[in-house]
């Protein structure tokens, strides 16, 4: 990363913008970079550095600027969110023609693995190199007797041409092996994997984990190959479903970040954007592999996932106590927050939906904002500190070790999930309500999750994404569509090592810290209330509802993708 202009082991350090952000922003960043250079001193821990990708300006620390990323092949252009300015590259498939240019040296991409990223990537790299009559062929690497060489067969790929074959033959003919195997066998599997590669080849990842395992083992990629990542801000299924659909309106898809880890070739940058732009992308921001992964394990232990199967929980409970039918409890909790809330932080950002509610239900939001922020931001710093310490890294790669001995079991049994399978039967969208408790517990773990990346020197972009544009553009569609419960029984091993360890949490401290304080008649907190209505990431969401496509996901279409 130090390649990059990317600091080691430091958080405070942000990454691809002119940060003016508030004073006690950088009065945080700074105590908490202190505190964890002392912790270094006094321990053997593995520190993930944070993400300082190559153009940001920073007030939080003595500002050494460095340039924006730059391009041969594609356009970078600056775009501003709240009190920063970042570089992005908008995509569409009106940028196409320029793949050849940016796939220049790849004659084949090899795509290992078959899970939730794998089938979504593969047909849509496949699908706009095509399109352009680029030379560049698109093969699966599959393990000998997958159980996933039909589903291959069936979208288009096949030994007889080549495009179908065992993972390590694929690796060894690749010029961009695209590593999309579990997190769990990646940690397994790296050493063959790496030796496997031919020279010069470059290895692309869609998440940082191996990064984070890399470190926490003492280890490292070969220092002789490019190591970059295209990270799509949702689940393959939905990458797929919305270039589909997007086809009609120049492209639509889901978000990116891009990380250039090593870059010995020098066309690491533009190999990365092609990438992106192939999958969809509407916009690709940067990052590094240690922020993506810090950000993405955090996240999807938080709103993504966790906090919101802990929420629902929660007031589903709630809500029973204070009278309501079980079927009602779950429209006024979970259904509430996947047909209603979310649908309006997509196109319209955060605040708006606090500016729906009038007298007495602005004043229920507040008081369940002003009750569960506090809280919730008290899980989700510790799951950043377990994240960026390596522990939840390492809990994800001992439960894997166990599962021939404990299989992980399903949540859908239970009464909450059960109870919605029958209301999800005889759901009217019309008359899902927007109630103003659940839109109030909802949106302050929101904005916890936002305010404890913002602490820790993320940039705007990738809190954004990771915090907000994911859940309302990409997973929450999904709980709507089949259940919360079905997401984390379907979702990626980390991922739902993550929210089973996490959810529990949340129901917990919501029920014993924040719902008491109500029923308590503790007062609204006015610092927090305005604090939130004045919160610099609200203009901030609103740019990147600009950016958004005009294709709202549709889970009832055709699809020639793996769906979970």
């Amino acid at each position: 990363d130090t390649q990059r202009g990317i600091l080691p082991c430091s958080f405070a350090a942000p990454i691809h913008c002119h940060f003016k952000g508030k004073p006690e922003y950088q009065q945080q960043h700074t105590m908490r970079f202190t505190a964890f250079a002392t912790f270094l001193a006094s321990a053997s821990a593995f520190t993930p550095a944070a993400f300082v990708p190559s153009g940001v300006v920073s007030s939080a620390r003595p500002s050494t600027a460095v340039s924006a990323f730059t391009s041969k092949v594609f356009t970078p252009q600056e775009v501003n969110l709240a009190d920063t300015t970042e570089t992005i590259v908008k995509g569409g498939r009106d940028l196409f023609p320029l793949l050849p240019k940016a796939f220049e040296g790849i004659e084949k991409i090899g795509v290992i693995g078959w899970g939730s990223q794998a089938p979504a990537q593969a047909q849509n790299l496949k699908d706009s190199l095509a399109e352009v009559g680029s030379s560049t062929t698109v093969s699966i690497g599959l393990r000998e007797g997958s159980s996933s060489w039909g589903e291959a067969k069936e979208c288009g790929f096949s030994e007889d041409d080549g495009t179908l074959g065992e993972m390590f033959d694929i690796i060894k003919q690749s010029d961009l092996v695209v590593l999309l195997i579990s997190d769990a066998a990646q940690a397994k599997l790296y050493k063959e994997i790496f030796a496997a590669m031919k020279p010069g080849a470059t290895l692309g990842l869609s998440h940082g984990f191996l990064l984070g395992h890399l470190d926490s083992i003492g280890e490292s990629f070969p220092e002789d190959m490019d190591v970059i990542a295209v990270c799509p801000k949702g689940m393959g299924p939905s990458v797929r479903r919305l270039y589909e659909q997007g086809k009609e309106v120049n492209g639509a898809g889901i978000n990116s970040s891009f990380a250039v880890h090593q870059d010995k070739s020098g066309k690491a940058t533009e190999l990365a954007l092609g990438w992106g732009i192939a999958l969809g992308s509407p916009f690709m921001f940067e990052t590094s592999l240690r922020s993506e992964y810090c950000s993405d394990i955090y996240g999807e232990r938080g709103i993504l996932l966790g906090a919101v199967h802990g929420i629902v929980e929660s007031l589903y409970r709630r809500y029973q106590r204070q009278g309501m039918t079980a079927e009602q409890a779950f429209l006024e909790s979970s259904e509430s927050i996947t047909g209603k809330i979310v649908k309006i932080i997509s196109t319209q950002g955060i605040k708006a939906v606090y500016e729906q509610f009038e007298g007495e239900d602005k004043a229920t939001f507040q008081t369940a904002y002003s009750a569960s922020y506090k809280p919730a931001k008290e899980i989700l710093q510790e799951i950043y500190d377990e994240v960026s310490s390596g522990n939840e890294i390492r809990t994800v790669i001992m439960h894997g070790s166990r599962l021939d001995k404990y299989p992980v079991g399903k949540i859908d049994g239970t009464d909450t999930w059960v109870v919605g399978e029958k209301v999800r039967a005889e759901r009217d969208e019309d008359k899902i309500p927007l109630n103003p408790f659940t839109a109030g517990v909802y949106v302050a773990t929101m904005m916890a999750q936002i305010d404890v990346l913002l602490e820790e020197g993320h940039p705007y972009s990738e809190v954004i994404n990771e915090s907000v544009i994911e859940a309302v553009d990409s997973l929450c569609p999904y709980m709507h569509y089949r259940g919360v419960a079905f997401m984390v029984d379907n979702c990626s091993f980390t991922a739902k090592t993550g929210s089973r360890k996490w959810a529990p949490r949340f129901d917990y401290i919501l029920d014993q810290l924040a719902y008491t304080a109500v029923d308590n008649g503790v007062p609204v907190s006015d610092d927090l209330i305005k604090d939130f209505e004045a919160h610099p990431v609200h203009g901030a969401v609103e740019e990147c509802c600009k950016l958004r496509p005009p294709v709202d996901i549709s889970l009832f279409a055709d699809t020639s993708t793996k769906e979970i």
